[in-house]
């Protein structure tokens, strides 16, 4: 968000809050994407705010606590104000447990996996309306082939993620692999190392889609230890995943830090895995 809007989030998390009764003296900005995540204080609550356009909030408090209640690892709403969506100012807040991370703030393969494992079995007991995973590839195509709103990218490269999107996307869904509730995006930015074990936060992205597709999103590591899956098809998510976040570093609205360097890197481990 830029200046003059972070400062209306803020305000706007701060007076929700307070209507919920919370003691409020400090806000502690924790990450600012297209959504800003603070932590009020002493109240020590977790506040994410969306602009009003941008938002599924009602969505994820609630399948956050489906998912809580069939044993998953996830984070929840906080216990005082519930899954309750606050609107003020044209944001929508939502109000979260804060969970203090541990001191190794990592979680190790084995116990990502596990913890993956049973977000998934949670998961396919849950008949949730939501996108198909093909629908998130078909944004990252139209990207690519948008030349407006990629004008950075070089028509080489435009070509190769152009091709890789529409061929892998092919070849997982012609796996017939069985598809299932997912996350969307359990890369490890929305994985939490806490003192209750690992919690999956951000449920914005769940898609509908083969298990591979989320094991493809967590560190290479992690799919040694998730059991049953097919190599194969897991080698083919990750380098459709790379292909689509590379893609949306290419967006000339994309605010992710150094960007292009990292896309630059990426488009080259793409072409190797396309040659392999």
């Amino acid at each position: 968000m830029d200046t003059a809007e972070g400062r209306r989030a803020v305000a706007a998390a701060r007076a929700a809050a307070v209507s919920c009764g919370l003691a409020v003296r400090d806000a502690v900005v924790l990450h600012d994407s297209n959504k800003l995540t603070l932590r009020l204080l002493p109240c020590d609550v977790l506040a994410r705010v969306a602009p009003e356009a941008q938002q599924v909030a009602r969505f994820e408090v609630e399948l956050a606590g489906r998912l809580a209640a069939s044993g998953c690892p996830v984070a929840v709403p906080d216990p005082r104000v519930g899954p309750r969506v606050l609107e003020r100012d044209g944001f929508v807040v939502t109000l979260w447990t804060y969970y203090a991370p541990v001191a190794q703030g990592q979680v190790a393969p084995a116990d990502y996996a596990r913890a993956l494992e049973r977000l998934h079995a949670g998961m396919r007991t849950l008949d949730v309306a939501v996108p198909h995973f093909t629908d998130r590839i078909a944004q990252a195509q139209r990207l690519v082939a948008d030349r407006d709103r990629t004008p950075a990218l070089a028509d080489a490269d435009r070509t190769l993620l152009a091709g890789t999107l529409r061929d892998l996307r092919r070849t997982i869904v012609g796996h017939g692999a069985a598809e299932q509730l997912l996350h969307g995006e359990p890369h490890p930015g929305n994985l939490l190392a806490t003192g209750d074990g690992p919690l999956f936060v951000d449920l914005e992205t769940c898609c509908r889609g083969p298990v591979a597709f989320d094991v493809a999103h967590g560190p290479e590591e992690v799919g040694a230890h998730y059991g049953g899956l097919d190599q194969g098809l897991l080698r083919a998510c990750r380098t459709l995943v790379l292909a689509m976040v590379t893609a949306w570093r290419w967006d000339r609205d994309d605010q992710y830090p150094d960007g292009h360097r990292l896309a630059m890197e990426w488009l080259e481990r793409i072409r190797v895995a396309r040659r392999n």
